[in-house]
């Protein structure tokens, strides 16, 4: 999906759509204080963001992981598997699984750390301790109450933040600022804003952090590329491509969680040929592409690198928290 122009602003389309905003917000409200959410006997840390569309949330998911692992733990993730078919829980698995049954997300994370696809979001987290897991991380789900969370992380793109700052449709918010950033603990704030953020938002601290392609032995330095991308804001990609050096002499933009079939592929892949391009994409992009384009497309890995490291040290806040609340499954 991509994000109507209206939603960068506050203007008289935006403001027609407030009272079926204010009903959707209403609405959330409701579904949310209805539910009564489950508490896992292991830590849960919830990844999650106030807008629709990418944030770079994933990244902050797999960076999250990999400290952790580091650390020690046995750390599992849980997904809705948004664009997949498996309902679950399901664990998956690389190669079996595609992306048209688990979503193109859980198939970039599964190469880090187990991740479960569960529509029931606390099925999955109790599917995961069954597992093993003694942490678990939810990709997604902040306005999820099926789960009580130890520590929320709100990721926001810095160059995007919260755009009209008003919900659904009339804006982009998935709920209100205010009311989501009351149950949040960090906000982890990816890329360069285009105004100042101070060091705390809403009295929670803000971590900064920025995307930085990952390559092993290949540079991109005067490339002529054809780049694409199925993300959230494919934009952040083609900067990051243009970054390291690279001529993007053409480009197209899909869908978030786009499908690929092989006329698509076909025509990208004959555009290049024509005019002697190389052709990039996404990581998510790429978990999605059929074994032939290998060698043919190549993805842009990135890391997800944090501005000052010694700050991480409230991601170790949630250890203990609430533990003589924690009852079994």
């Amino acid at each position: 999906m991509k994000a109507p122009a209206f939603w960068d602003k506050q203007n008289w389309f935006s403001t027609v759509l407030l009272p079926p905003s204010w009903l959707y917000n209403a609405a959330s409200k409701w579904v949310q204080g209805r539910k009564t959410p489950y508490r896992a006997p292991v830590p849960v840390i919830c990844v999650g963001n106030l807008t629709v569309g990418g944030t770079g949330k994933t990244p902050t998911v797999i960076a999250l992981i990999k400290r952790l692992t580091e650390q020690g733990a046995t750390v599992h993730a849980v997904s809705r598997g948004y664009g997949g078919t498996e309902t679950g829980p399901t664990l998956v698995e690389i190669g079996p699984h595609t992306a048209e049954e688990v979503g193109d997300e859980p198939l970039l994370i599964a190469s880090y750390a187990p991740i479960w696809v569960a529509r029931d979001r606390a099925a999955g987290v109790r599917a995961a301790v069954n597992a093993g897991a003694d942490i678990i991380v939810l990709d997604d789900g902040h306005q999820n109450a099926s789960v009580a969370k130890d520590l929320s992380i709100i990721v926001v793109d810095a160059a995007y933040g919260f755009g009209n700052e008003r919900v659904l449709p009339a804006g982009p918010l998935r709920e209100a600022i205010s009311a989501g950033m009351n149950r949040a603990d960090v906000v982890v704030l990816i890329g360069e804003p285009k105004t100042p953020w101070p060091e705390t938002f809403h009295g929670k601290p803000v971590l900064r952090a920025a995307l930085h392609p990952r390559f092993s032995g290949m540079s991109l330095d005067g490339a002529r590329v054809l780049a694409f991308a199925g993300i959230g804001r494919p934009e952040k990609f083609f900067e990051t491509v243009a970054a390291q050096g690279a001529i993007i002499e053409d480009r197209e933009v899909f869908s978030d969680h786009q499908v690929y079939n092989r006329p698509i592929i076909d025509r990208l892949m004959a555009r290049a040929e024509a005019q002697d391009l190389m052709i990039v994409t996404t990581e998510k992009d790429m978990v999605k592409l059929p074994e032939y384009t290998r060698g043919k497309i190549w993805p842009i890995p990135v890391d997800l690198i944090f501005d000052h490291e010694e700050k991480l040290t409230v991601f170790d806040l949630f250890t203990g928290r609430n533990s003589n609340e924690r009852s079994p499954i």
